[in-house]
């Protein structure tokens, strides 16, 4: 028997209950159903990257190589790094 979730005030509120209360006691998960958001986009910021014009240059003819564009190349670029840990 699943207890019956509060009303609450505000989003500051819910915050605090669910960082103090188990959801397990509040639903039931083994009706869950998985949530699908197909036009869901990442956020993105701009940031400002001062990089030798030599390899800027080599990162456009790689991206020109491969059809994409240079700064998507540089994004799986980073994320590369990202993954392996930056083990230099």
């Amino acid at each position: 028997m699943q207890k019956p979730i509060p009303k609450f005030k505000n989003e500051n509120e819910e915050r605090e209950f669910w960082a103090a209360h188990d959801s397990v006691d509040y639903v039931d998960w083994s009706k869950a159903e998985r949530g699908v958001f197909p036009k869901l986009k990442p956020s993105t910021k701009s940031i400002s990257l001062r990089l030798p014009e030599s390899m800027l240059n080599e990162v456009r003819v790689l991206a020109n190589k491969n059809d994409i564009p240079y700064q998507s190349l540089i994004k799986l670029f980073i994320k590369e790094g990202i993954d392996r840990g930056l083990n230099i």
